[in-house]
């Protein structure tokens, strides 16, 4: 699966984006944390800090870890302030 890191966890991860392969919202919070230890401080045992957002296929917010996520999706990863 695709992620994208826009604001804060961007500049945390040092990229733009990144493959990853995970079935559930949790799976992909846990390897984040584990491949990218930069922005694993942002990811706590329940999830993104309350100042990030996860975005799944820019068509809704998503929080809980069981969320399923398929191969072809993509989660955006965002400072809950970006936008405009």
């Amino acid at each position: 699966m695709h992620v994208e890191f826009f604001g804060i966890p961007r500049e945390r991860a040092g990229m733009a984006s990144y493959e990853v392969q995970a079935g559930t919202l949790g799976q992909l919070f846990e390897a984040l944390a584990e491949q990218i230890p930069p922005l694993g401080a942002l990811i706590g045992k329940d999830g993104l800090q309350s100042a990030l957002a996860a975005n799944l296929n820019g068509d809704r917010f998503i929080s809980d870890p069981e969320t399923p996520l398929g191969e072809n999706d993509c989660v955006l990863i965002l400072s809950a302030d970006a936008g405009g």
